[in-house]
């Protein structure tokens, strides 16, 4: 698969995450989410959440979970996004989604979503797509509603007081629900 980022044109190449990527997918979470640079890319939470986004061992849950797997996005040997897919019945979850901030606004994140799609259909016969997005980030949830994924209202308390997810920097957090049909 070729994407033509803003300065380069690499082929872009997926392939399951092992434990040894461990350390850069926390790094590259952290720097998609947290601290000021997260604020070179668009997807930042940095004014709404301090703290860590993830940890090694959140990270390693996932990818030795028999019910998941990360999706590594690699151009030139280098890994510049990842994302979660857990198969739940009928569905997959979509979760811990990062582009490099450097590398956001490409279109990069367009062509992952695809391959994380195709491959849960593929994979698992799965014929919905779920994710959960904190509610008060309209633009990431509009970017979803552009790429088919409608919301459903169904709202999931933040969980305030555990630093899992972050120090919350307002009090009105929430997750909502998003669904695509496959």
């Amino acid at each position: 698969m070729d994407i033509a980022p803003a300065t380069a044109r690499a082929e872009l190449t997926f392939r399951d995450a092992t434990e040894d990527d461990v350390p850069a997918l926390v790094r590259l979470v952290e720097s998609a989410y947290r601290g000021d640079a997260s604020r070179a890319g668009w997807t930042t939470e940095a004014d709404i959440l301090k703290g860590r986004r993830t940890d090694a061992d959140g990270v390693r849950g996932i990818i030795v979970d028999p019910s998941g797997r990360v999706l590594i996005a690699e151009q030139e040997g280098e890994t510049v996004a990842c994302c979660q897919l857990e198969h739940r019945g009928r569905a997959a979850y979509f979760g811990m989604f990062a582009v490099r901030p450097g590398l956001q606004g490409a279109g990069l994140g367009k062509v992952i979503i695809a391959e994380a799609e195709r491959t849960a259909r593929s994979d698992w016969g799965v014929d919905e797509m779920h994710m959960t997005v904190i509610s008060v980030r309209e633009e990431l949830i509009a970017w979803y509603e552009r790429r088919g994924y409608r919301r459903t209202g169904e709202l999931t308390p933040f969980p305030y007081g555990d630093e899992r997810f972050g120090v919350p920097q307002r009090d009105d957090l929430a997750f909502e629900l998003l669904v695509k049909r496959l």
